[in-house]
């Protein structure tokens, strides 16, 4: 078996950092995925988080509207708000790159 996703898609906005409790960056994205359907139903999005030092710098220099291309592993994430047990589905990226800037307004 093998837990392998490659997407390519449009940022629907711009990259985020956070500095973990444990003082661990993580860089967040979020990429919309077109399928056969997309023009119904708006397309798809998926959670990206990028861990390391690389892909973040890179990734950092990007914008809303982007097209981007991510190669990592899918990995489902617990945590609790307010004390409800919640989960997240996420791609975490171990290799990505800019395909095409957005264009200007």
């Amino acid at each position: 078996m093998t837990n392998e996703v490659e997407l390519s898609g449009r940022l629907t906005r711009d990259p985020e950092e956070r500095v973990l409790p444990s003082g661990d960056r993580v860089v967040g994205l979020r990429l919309s995925v077109p399928h056969a359907r997309a023009a119904a139903t708006g397309g798809n999005w998926v959670d990206c988080a990028l861990w390391t030092v690389r892909t973040q710098k890179s990734a950092l220099a990007w914008q809303q509207g982007d097209e981007v291309w991510v190669q990592g592993g899918l990995q489902r994430r617990f945590y609790r708000t307010r004390g409800v047990p919640q989960f997240l589905l996420e791609v975490v990226v171990s290799r990505a790159r800019l395909v095409r800037r957005a264009r200007s307004a």
